[in-house]
């Protein structure tokens, strides 16, 4: 058994190697590094939690950590990049469910020793976390009551709104925006409703107000979650991110755990950022996407003239051969296709030629900040010609080709043209001002969220039709 000294000093190591995992995925080149740091942290903090005072049950403990450690390696080791999105959602959801029970727990516990002390009787077999409570007066016990409601509530409506965002983004639940009738009116009454138990709960009522306020929790997530647009799910993941970590915080806080109330913090607030830059980045506010404002019609949409011409990959070389600069633009279908190692050879033969070879990545390209960043360096792609939308979106007038690899929202010119579009006002790569674009995709359909794209329909614009990494490696023996 460790003595509180050592475990202390371990939570401020733990501590400093989070925040340093934190400040590293910030920059491509220190991220693998920076994994690293947040992987170290985490076995220390797991040990010495573990091994400190007042711990107990190693017979049970240790089999779960076993037991859990081998799923864990199982699945990071047979999930692919593209279903990475839908593993993060799934991930909160252990966290949030996690919370639940443990503040559940922690009120039993709580009820156990009140009535050890209401009976003047001793407790010989104490829980370190009962331990806790005995000591505490009256006022720290309310306040222990809080933090219960609060771990219970934000912990239920993490669990049920990850759930569903895993279903969403793994196209097992609809990704188009669904309501029971009464749409917000009846989340809005589940939270009333939440705050008269909790008002019931901390005046003294049993146990099973808890339980109520669990399941009304459930349902705000279960239906919050289902009005959110397959197109925003990027910004519910982020978001979901955030909760799960003031869940940990809340029971943190609980517990009387220091380790669990910083990483909780940093949890939550960097999802909070992260949430809020990408809203920004998609000029849309913040609170009015949580409550299912985007993705909902507005009005009848502008009708789309044309048609969508399709051309071969001698065609693409062709223009390919004859231009001076080249922007490709990747999105999820680039995933799917795994084309990302195609996409890295045409770019080095390209460059060779002496051809201007860019990226433009788009704030919530693919369905998980960063996807398309880690699918490129990934492909050995240089850091330095992969650009932000703001970086490049002037560009385009001046671009000869633009090759777009399975996107759809992020290139679709209704944003800006067409106002009762469901995107309209979102900032989008300008694809369409470049002399010719190319679009890479299996098929005529619309893409994840379910729009039309007008920009298929352009007269600079031609589909290349096919599976992306066929149709790129069918490219390459015909590009100079």
């Amino acid at each position: 058994m460790l003595s509180q000294g050592f475990v202390s000093a371990a939570a401020i190591a733990a501590s400093v190697l989070f925040i340093l995992s934190l400040g590293g995925l910030s920059n491509q080149e220190k991220a693998k590094r920076a994994v690293w740091y947040g992987i170290v942290g985490m076995g220390v903090a797991v040990f010495f939690t573990a091994f400190g005072p007042g711990i107990g049950g190693y017979w049970l403990m240790i089999p779960m950590i076993v037991i859990g450690a081998v799923i864990g390696a199982r699945l990071a080791g047979k999930v692919e990049m593209t279903e990475m999105p839908q593993l993060v959602a799934a991930l909160h959801s252990f966290v949030g469910l996690a919370a639940v029970f443990v503040a559940w727990s922690a009120d039993l516990e709580r009820r156990r020793v009140l009535a050890a002390r209401a009976a003047d009787g001793v407790m010989q077999e104490f829980s370190a976390f009962a331990a806790l409570v005995a000591t505490k007066a009256p006022d720290e016990l309310t306040f222990l009551q809080i933090e219960v409601v609060l771990g219970i509530f934000i912990g239920a409506v993490t669990f049920t709104g990850s759930v569903i965002a895993f279903g969403k983004l793994a196209g097992k639940v609809d990704g188009k925006p669904r309501q029971f009738p009464g749409g917000h009116l009846l989340n809005a009454g589940a939270a009333v409703a939440s705050l008269v138990l909790a008002v019931l709960y901390l005046s003294g009522a049993g146990f099973w107000t808890l339980l109520v306020l669990a399941a009304l929790a459930f349902f705000i997530g279960y239906h919050l979650i289902m009005g959110i647009g397959g197109a925003d799910m990027p910004v519910v993941v982020s978001m979901l991110n955030s909760y799960s970590g003031w869940a940990a915080a809340a029971i943190g806080f609980t517990l009387g755990n220091d380790l669990l109330i910083v990483t909780g913090a940093l949890v939550g607030s960097s999802g909070a950022i992260l949430s809020y830059i990408m809203c920004k980045a998609m000029n849309r506010n913040f609170v009015s996407v949580i409550l299912g404002g985007f993705g909902t019609t507005r009005g009848p949409a502008a009708e789309i003239e044309g048609e969508q011409v399709a051309i071969d990959a001698s065609g693409v070389a062709s223009a390919l051969n004859d231009a001076d600069s080249v922007v490709i633009v990747p999105g999820y279908g680039m995933a799917v296709a795994q084309a990302q190692s195609a996409v890295s050879d045409l770019v080095r033969k390209l460059r060779a030629a002496g051809k201007e070879v860019r990226f433009a990545i788009h704030p919530v390209a693919g369905r998980l900040p960063g996807h398309m960043n880690v699918l490129l360096a990934e492909a050995k792609v240089p850091y330095d010609i992969v650009l932000e939308m703001d970086e490049i979106n002037d560009d385009f007038a001046s671009t000869d080709v633009v090759i777009v690899i399975g996107s759809n929202d992020i290139v679709n010119p209704a944003a800006q043209e067409d106002p009762n579009s469901p995107i309209a006002g979102m900032p989008v790569l300008k694809v369409w001002e470049a002399k010719q674009v190319f679009i890479s995709k299996r098929g005529q359909g619309t893409g994840y969220s379910g729009i039309e794209n007008p920009l298929f329909y352009k007269e600079n614009s031609r589909m290349f039709y096919g599976d992306a990494r066929e149709s790129l490696n069918a490219l390459l023996p015909l590009v100079d």
